[in-house]
């Protein structure tokens, strides 16, 4: 009797945890939208739209041995499948219902391959791990939930493009989602891939698109603290060194002042490049380099491609740190092994990082800001005069600007040279290297200029938020491990001490120790390469815990609820906006009141505040300023005033008091739609 052969039962239990995530999004839907019941639906939406597509897909290339490498490469492949969907709806002058379609049909195709393809189990450590920095996720994300921000500030520009994506029938081109009928796009946001993957959340979850993006940064919350981690210990390779850098990044961005920074905006692309996207190409980047096979590097490029659309500068930065580490480790390492590695994923993230710019070099060229004149950068030179050290006829950034967030900068930026003691580790040279690359370009005035021409000098000075802070805090950890308990009050110490001190900004000498003590490390470590034992790994954890539990515990205990948005709109005009006014028609109003309008009805505008849109000559900001103060000014005629009404084919007029003496007569030939006590909603009867 011949013995009969075991089940491959593996592949099918993942598939049957996947559909666990659909499941529950469908009986969520039948709880009500708010409370537990609202966050229920924009996790498990989140879940089905960031992660579930693009794990299908990784399970059928090669599902890694690290939940928090699985969760990167998950992330990366989903959103350039979402990219991809993008394009085919764009393409088809189709809604977004396509783009639900397109990923439906790719994640059933990879239904199949995805249960047969073999894996092998996560270490029990690492999985503990990685449970552990989810539930303190899910801890601090309750607090981002609690303190909800108000959606003024940068965020109607992004729920603009969210809701335009998520509500208009056809989406004729990426200019459709613009606030401008008329205008250019942001060379920063040209393809709204980030702000498309939200309103793909907010159709799965059935929400409004504003409430989901009010929710949305506690949502993520979890994912960003797991992703530190897997770039943490594919780095150092232990698990104990992930929670460290986890810890750090959170430190480091998260808690870089108070209210929970970052964390708080997670959900704009600001934050979710270097929170979840640049941890996610790092910690492919280094599984690779440990040895990871090549197919991991399609994965890889797709991380490279998610983090060039969502955030174009982001992803030059994050190759400027690559590229430190590239040239330090054959010095450290004596060696071209690994740099052949390095380059290869380098390669891998800058193929279609390039292909991007390439596209989006017209764009950038129509930005008023790219390579300013003499009085534009005077203009510019003037805004940010505190942040700049000027040398001459040239500047670079002010040493105090990179410790600006407090004591984790201190801290990260002093423990970097002792890096040199553990110089034969890859982490060190991705340290020392990456460290001194970019402090080079932020403090060489000379260099930081061209940076600041080649990117603007708004995106030149964020280049410090890239500054391998958490990796060296994370190093640290390892190397003051060995004392074990002594070293976990040493950390303690630290930490209380500097949030103490520096609880807000630190001082400038922090980086002078940083830069000089990182070179000579490098070069004593090129001569030398010294090498000190590392601790174990749960006490790596615990002293990367101990140091940050009185940043977070500072940042918390000032943790409050933002003050309500002053200029929002009322909600009865919203209500009219959204039911009277046809989809894309232009809405005329003030600036604050303008922008605002486009956020939450899928309609155009004719001028928003400077600051909060694109500075290209094709939309013309500063022009379609002085039209609107034109406008509402006393002194100008109602023929005029008809004439810009005209002249950007507004429908639609949106009036507050006050602007009722100086508009005067053209009210009374206007037909009156909505109004309340603090706007009036007119349709302009005869517009084009």
């Amino acid at each position: 009797m011949t013995e009969a052969l075991p089940v491959r039962t593996p592949g099918l239990r993942f598939v049957g945890l996947v559909a666990v995530a659909p499941a529950a999004l469908a009986l969520s839907r039948l709880l009500p939208a708010e409370g537990i019941g609202l966050a229920l639906r924009l996790t498990t939406a989140a879940l089905c739209v960031l992660l579930i597509p693009g794990a299908l897909l990784l399970r059928a290339l090669g599902w890694p041995d690290s939940i928090a490498l699985a969760a990167a490469g998950s992330l990366a492949l989903s959103l350039a499948l979402v990219f991809l969907a993008l394009l085919f709806v764009f393409a088809a002058e189709a809604s977004l219902t396509l783009a639900i379609v397109v990923l439906v049909i790719v994640s059933l195709a990879a239904l199949v391959p995805a249960s047969l393809a073999p894996s092998s189990p996560p270490g029990g450590a690492d999985l503990l791990a990685a449970g552990g920095v989810l539930a303190v996720g899910i801890g601090f994300a309750a607090a981002v939930w609690w303190a909800q921000v108000a959606l003024d500030s940068d965020w109607p520009f992004h729920l603009a493009r969210i809701r335009k994506l998520a509500e208009l029938p056809s989406l004729l081109s990426v200019h459709t989602v613009s606030e401008f009928s008329t205008g250019g796009l942001h060379p920063g946001y040209a393809f709204p891939l980030w702000q498309g993957a939200l309103a793909l959340v907010a159709r799965f979850a059935g929400v409004d698109s504003a409430v989901m993006l009010g929710h949305m940064s506690a949502v993520l919350t979890p994912l960003a603290l797991l992703l530190g981690y897997g770039a943490g210990r594919e780095l150092f390779r232990s698990w104990g060194a992930g929670v460290a850098t986890a810890a750090g990044q959170a430190a480091v961005i998260g808690f870089a002042s108070t209210h929970s920074s970052s964390f708080r905006i997670l959900a704009l692309p600001l934050a979710a490049a270097p929170l979840l996207l640049a941890p996610s190409v790092l910690a492919l980047t280094f599984a690779f380099v440990h040895g990871g096979p090549r197919r991991d590097l399609l994965t890889l490029a797709a991380a490279g491609l998610a983090l060039a659309v969502v955030h174009p500068t982001y992803a030059l930065f994050v190759m400027v740190l690559l590229g430190g580490f590239l040239l330090a480790r054959p010095l450290l390492a004596r060696s071209l092994g690994e740099a052949r590695r390095i380059l290869v994923a380098l390669g891998a993230v800058l193929a279609p990082t390039v292909l991007f710019y390439v596209w989006l070099l017209p764009f950038a060229r129509d930005a008023v800001a790219q390579t300013p004149s003499a009085a534009e950068r005077a203009v510019e030179l003037h805004h940010y005069a505190g942040r700049l050290v000027f040398v001459g006829g040239s500047f670079s950034v002010s040493p105090h600007v990179i410790v600006s967030a407090g004591a984790a900068a201190v801290a990260g930026l002093l423990v970097t040279p002792f890096a040199v003691f553990a110089a034969r580790r890859v982490w060190a040279a991705f340290v020392l290297g990456g460290t001194l690359v970019i402090l080079g370009l932020l403090l060489f005035p000379g260099v930081f200029e061209l940076l600041a021409d080649a990117v603007s000098l708004t995106q030149a000075l964020r280049l410090r938020y890239f500054l391998p802070l958490a990796f060296a805090l994370a190093g640290a950890a390892m190397l003051l491990a060995r004392a074990r308990l002594a070293g976990v009050a040493v950390a303690l110490g630290v930490g209380v001490l500097l949030e103490l001190v520096y609880p807000d900004d630190g001082p400038g000498w922090a980086v002078a120790v940083a830069a000089v003590g990182t070179l000579a490390a490098l070069v004593v470590a090129g001569l030398r390469r010294p090498e000190a034992a590392a601790g174990a790994a749960s006490w790596t954890a615990a002293t990367a815990v101990a140091f940050v539990s009185p940043i977070a515990a500072g940042n918390l205990a000032d943790l409050h609820r933002a003050p309500p948005d002053a200029r929002a709109l009322t909600p009865g005009l919203v209500q009219a906006l959204r039911r009277e006014v046809p989809p894309e028609a232009v809405v005329f109003a003030d600036l604050p009141t303008s922008y605002r309008i486009a956020a939450y009805a899928p309609v155009y505008i004719a001028a928003a505040p400077v600051g909060h849109v694109a500075q290209t000559r094709t939309n013309d900001p500063f022009g379609r300023r002085r039209d609107d103060a034109r406008f509402f000014a006393r002194t100008t005629q109602d023929v005029v005033r008809r004439g810009i009404l005209a002249k950007y084919a507004a429908g639609w007029l949106v009036l507050r008091p006050e602007d009722g003496d100086s508009v005067g007569s053209l009210v009374t030939t206007l037909d009156l739609v909505y109004a309340d006590g603090r706007f009036a909603l007119y349709r302009v009867p005869n517009a084009q």
